[in-house]
């Protein structure tokens, strides 16, 4: 995973002639952006650990496992966002860690705690690191330190009960690698978000993270069915039963919680028989509206594809969809992905076009579906390719019920543009419900002299603007640290105090990834 970008750097490409077209033509882009420090150049602060401190630490979970190198501290500040990424590329590591640590038991993690609690060390769990809402960054204010708590060592598949159709599975598991695992079963989970390569089951539980194929699979949090945290205060097992009338459902607190209560060591997820069959095509619609209209149609009437997603009519032009053919320009309207997987794909796929034609949908075949199905994961390396040539290029997401959506739409793009002056604003609908969908959108703009502040001031703008419009604040990406103040306003403080007692609860010394999700008094 690059330091300073996403994924593979051998996976980075320099930018096709029509998007540097784009680019120049359509936004002005014309200077190249600041070239990234190199990993060495990256300025770290000094360790503030003391050594008894450090020599603690490794007595639990071995010297070996005990980092404080600086390429290690490196390659564990912040996340993937596009300021995360663009602090980084500047050589600005003043958010590292002081060091990493990596428990190899739940035993580990729950001593960890404990150390951590009673020296006053700021713990933040790391998995795969592609947080993109400043959710590995901790407040050090009142503590000693800070250590990301990698959870790679925890990395194994404990066991499949077929009959039940569940596999329970350590945190630190990436997501190929739960794939791998399960194939030799004839199962998977289904969950392939854009983060796929890359994030942990562990990361995607704590983000409650949603994939790509979420229409047929459901959501990561459909999901989980049972669960281990360890906290400061003791260790919480969840989940018995598929469902229980005893009491709220503690797994929800946990889910989504990013950390901030404590640490997923174990995880048992529901698990469906691999697809026999796969199919992936496009369909056209003349407008947005229009689109939406036919996509609600088939998620309420059925049946719902495994993938369903549309674009809007810029993302359409621009060809975002199909991430190889970026720039090469669309044939109008907006395009819609739908595939089907598993069993009797002939019949769902035939039931699903006559809803698709009946609201004017226009077939276009397989080449779509298949050029998207060939590009879901590349998405990302573009963004680094973007950055490097003088453009910010960002993406924010939010979801609402059906009725409001067009609301939702407008509020976003119109907070963007008086931010920005100009920017390249693209949207689809990604995720899908028979009450309504989530929007997630693309923004390019010109870098100005602080493209970081740039980016905040835009990001203020669209968080008042979801708040304003009666939307969620976040779909899938979480709230960490940027939706932080949006979040206090969309659960109260009625809400916000409910988290608070949690939190003291279970971190009374406040130790879990200080600043993040919770709001504050």
């Amino acid at each position: 995973m690059s330091w300073s970008g996403w994924g593979d750097p051998a996976k980075a490409r320099e930018l096709p002639e029509p998007v540097r077209a784009l680019l120049r033509d359509l936004l002005g882009v014309r200077a190249p952006g600041a070239p990234a420090a190199a990993l060495e150049e990256v300025a770290l602060p000094a360790v503030a650990l003391a050594e008894p401190l450090l020599g603690a630490l490794a007595k639990v979970v071995g010297d070996a496992n005990v980092l404080t190198g600086h390429e290690a501290r490196v390659r564990h500040t912040r996340g993937k966002s596009t300021p995360d990424l663009l602090r980084m590329r500047a050589g600005d590591g003043s958010a590292a860690p002081d060091a990493v640590v990596l428990p190899g038991s739940h035993e580990e993690v729950a001593e960890l705690l404990r150390l951590c609690s009673r020296e006053r060390v700021a713990v933040v769990p790391f998995g795969g690191g592609t947080s993109v809402v400043g959710g590995l960054a901790a407040d050090r204010a009142g503590f000693a330190g800070v250590i990301a708590l990698d959870l790679g060592r925890l990395d194994r598949l404990r066991s499949v009960d077929e009959e039940s159709m569940i596999a329970e599975f350590e945190p630190g598991v990436r997501a190929p690698d739960a794939e791998r695992l399960l194939s030799g079963r004839g199962l998977t989970l289904g969950h392939f978000p854009q983060s796929f390569e890359y994030a942990t089951l562990g990361g995607f539980a704590a983000a409650r993270s949603s994939g790509q194929a979420s229409a047929g699979y459901g959501r990561f949090d459909d999901m989980v069915v049972g669960l281990t945290l360890a906290t400061p205060a003791g260790t919480l097992e969840l989940g018995r039963a598929p469902k229980s009338a005893a009491g709220p459902d503690l797994r929800q607190l946990v889910l989504g919680s990013e950390g901030a209560f404590g640490v997923i060591t174990s995880l048992r997820l529901r698990v469906r028989r691999a697809p026999r069959e796969r199919r992936y095509e496009g369909w056209r619609f003349a407008s947005f509206q229009e689109g939406s209209a036919a996509v609600r149609a088939l998620v309420q009437e059925g049946p719902a594809p495994t993938v369903l997603r549309l674009s809007d009519e810029t993302e359409t032009m621009i060809g975002l969809a199909k991430p190889e053919e970026i720039g090469s320009g669309g044939s109008g309207g907006c395009l819609l992905i739908a595939g089907y997987e598993g069993e009797r794909v002939g019949g769902r796929h035939a039931a699903a076009s006559v809803v698709l034609s009946r609201t004017g949908g226009e077939p276009l075949g397989a080449g779509p579906g298949e050029a998207w199905e060939h590009g879901r994961f590349s998405a990302p390396y573009l963004r680094d390719s973007l950055l490097a040539a003088g453009a910010t290029v960002e993406t924010l997401e939010t979801a609402g019920f059906w009725a409001n959506l067009p609301r939702l739409y407008d509020a976003v793009r119109l907070a963007l543009l008086g931010a920005l002056g100009s920017p390249l604003v693209m949207c689809h609908i990604s995720h899908v419900y028979e009450t309504g969908a989530s929007l997630y959108f693309t923004v390019v703009t010109p870098q100005d002299g602080d493209p970081v502040a740039q980016w905040e001031r835009a990001k203020a703008a669209v968080n008042a603007a979801i708040v304003a419009a009666g939307g969620t604040i976040t779909h899938h990406h979480g709230v960490g640290r940027d939706h932080l103040d949006a979040y206090a306003s969309e659960i109260g403080p009625v809400g916000a105090g409910v988290l608070r007692a949690v939190k003291a609860e279970l971190d009374p010394a406040g130790i879990l990834n200080p600043g993040v999700l919770v709001p504050r008094g």
